[in-house]
């Protein structure tokens, strides 16, 4: 039975969309990696796609105080992290302060790279927030890559539960001390401090309330053991270290 021109058009956009699906080849992804439960989350829904082959952990590093920017994780630790996840770390060092500009430039400089290594999108951990996804989106446009976004619109108080259900364990690294009581800084994400949250205060800190460092999970070979050091206020954030 032949098809009519219109149905032919979806069938070829569609397969121009995404080629791995029909070329027997899996689609190549680059995971944005904060160091946090939500990405390594992220990676732990990826490889549960048999059409999906996780290829790297893409981070970007505040040169300054060679750590993740915002969740403050150490980069011994993160090297850690990708080598627990059996997968090679992207390293963008970020100046600091940095700007807009400069840090959409090294982003390209990346995505060009990751082009270049046949790798076809960048999956983010994003959970609900439509001006970031938007502006990622945007960002990727010219550069070829797909934007994945595995874990979009997943209701955060079942999804913190789930995690912490499989065994995710990880570290309260960050707390903006205008949401949350600097208290929560260095506190386990666990099903107590789910409990101790404030209504207002999304379970999965995506607004900014909380970050966090992943020491164990499925998605990893082995826990990463971590010893608690200082805890320190700048601005507003109350960053608990760990080593």
């Amino acid at each position: 039975m032949l098809w009519d021109g219109e149905v032919r058009c979806r069938v070829r956009e569609l397969i121009r969309r995404t080629p791995s699906l029909y070329d027997g080849r899996m689609k190549r992804v680059l995971l944005s990696w904060s160091s946090g439960k939500d990405s390594a989350w992220a990676l732990h829904v990826l490889r549960q796609q048999s059409d999906i082959e996780v290829v790297g952990l893409l981070t970007t590093l505040n040169s300054e105080f060679d750590r993740v920017a915002m969740h403050g994780t150490r980069r011994s630790i993160l090297e850690s992290q990708a080598e627990a996840a059996q997968l090679p770390l992207w390293i963008v060092p970020l100046p600091w302060p940095c700007s807009n500009e400069v840090y959409e430039e090294r982003m390209t400089e990346v995505c060009n790279r990751a082009v270049s290594e046949h790798i076809d999108a960048l999956a983010f951990g994003d959970l609900f927030l439509p001006d970031i996804r938007a502006y990622r989106e945007t960002q990727l446009k010219p550069t070829g890559l797909e934007p994945l976004f595995p874990l979009w619109e997943l209701p955060t108080a079942a999804l913190a539960r789930d995690m912490i259900a499989a065994g995710l364990r990880a570290k309260l690294t960050c707390v903006d001390s205008k949401r949350l009581p600097a208290s929560f800084a260095g506190r386990e994400f666990d099903a107590a401090l789910l409990r101790d949250l404030q209504p207002e205060v999304d379970p999965c800190g995506e607004r900014g309330e909380f970050h966090t460092c992943v020491y164990d999970g499925p998605m990893f070979t082995n826990p990463i053991k971590v010893a608690a050091g200082e805890v320190v206020n700048r601005d507003g954030f109350v960053y608990a270290d760990f080593k």
